[in-house]
């Protein structure tokens, strides 16, 4: 049995000189401590697409990922607990004959069955169609890579919904992998309210084309609430430079909160960065959504 999420999540203030400074609010919106096993973003994405399998009597989830992908955990954790099968594809098939990495035996220990693919087959199967996966796995809910679909996107949506008193001063900031949580964020504010959001990766042009498709997917339109940074993704996907790393761990310090650091610090690098300039003008109040845990130590 899946324990249900522990909703809404806490949403804590943040006091810091340096943003005092510039004029600018912090709130930590706290998704993390959302669930044991399913935490933060992964959650509000996972939660209405399980509720589809369940109802369309499906009995395997089959999704994508990379060697350390927190929606692959994720979703095994909620398929062990409602008794699904499930099946991760994971990008790099030089993988399948080396250690597995504490993530993918996490992974393996829920009780998800591995397929390890070339980076040339993980970008033909997980962008085409999912007929061949249903050919070979039977009746099965396919979740994209990071869970972000239409469902994901009506999730996500929830979060600014638990946000208290959003108005025109206000921008809920997340960082953005696949588009979804920003997605459903933009949908989700009340009139005034904005969403900002701060790319994990290097894909400008290509993340807010995601955004828009994801929009229409779900509502049939766009929004013009959102906005991505590109200017802190630290060299790409996974990657943690030194500057970023002792910026999460001085925040850290004097803040008494883990953070994760390929997503949560470079969003909360952003918001101190934009803090007092036209992204972040004083009199701003950011509400920065966590969106996981740190990894293991």
């Amino acid at each position: 049995m899946l324990v249900p999420a522990d909703l809404p999540t806490p949403l804590v203030a943040v006091a810091d000189p340096v943003l005092a400074r510039a004029g600018v609010e912090l709130r930590l919106k706290r998704d993390d401590l959302a669930h044991p096993t399913v935490p933060g973003n992964k959650w509000r994405k996972l939660a209405p697409n399980l509720e589809r399998a369940l109802a369309e009597g499906c009995t395997r989830l089959v999704t994508f990922g990379g060697a350390y992908s927190t929606h692959v955990r994720a979703t095994a954790a909620a398929a062990q607990a409602l008794g699904l099968a499930c099946v991760g594809v994971i990008r790099g098939e030089e993988l399948a004959t080396a250690p597995r990495n504490w993530s993918l035996r996490a992974a393996e220990a829920a009780g998800m069955e591995l397929e390890f693919v070339s980076r040339a087959e993980f970008r033909a199967v997980a962008t085409g169609e999912y007929h061949d996966l249903e050919r070979r796995w039977g009746r099965c809910l396919v979740l994209p890579e990071g869970g972000s679909n239409a469902l994901a996107v009506a999730g996500a949506a929830e979060i600014p919904r638990e946000i208290p008193d959003l108005g025109e001063r206000d921008v809920v900031c997340c960082p953005v992998g696949t588009g979804g949580t920003l997605a459903g964020i933009a949908a989700g504010l009340p009139p005034g309210g904005r969403a900002m959001g701060v790319a994990v990766l290097r894909g400008e042009g290509y993340l807010e084309t995601e955004v828009t498709k994801l929009h229409h997917s779900a509502y049939g339109r766009e929004f013009a609430n959102w906005r991505i940074h590109h200017g802190y993704h630290g060299g790409g996907y996974g990657r943690v430079p030194a500057e970023l790393d002792s910026f999460a761990a001085e925040f850290e310090q004097r803040h008494g909160i883990a953070v994760e650091r390929r997503y949560v610090a470079k969003m909360l690098h952003a918001v101190y960065g934009l803090a007092g300039t036209a992204a972040l003008p004083p009199g701003s109040r950011a509400t920065a959504v966590v969106t996981g845990l740190p990894d293991p130590v």
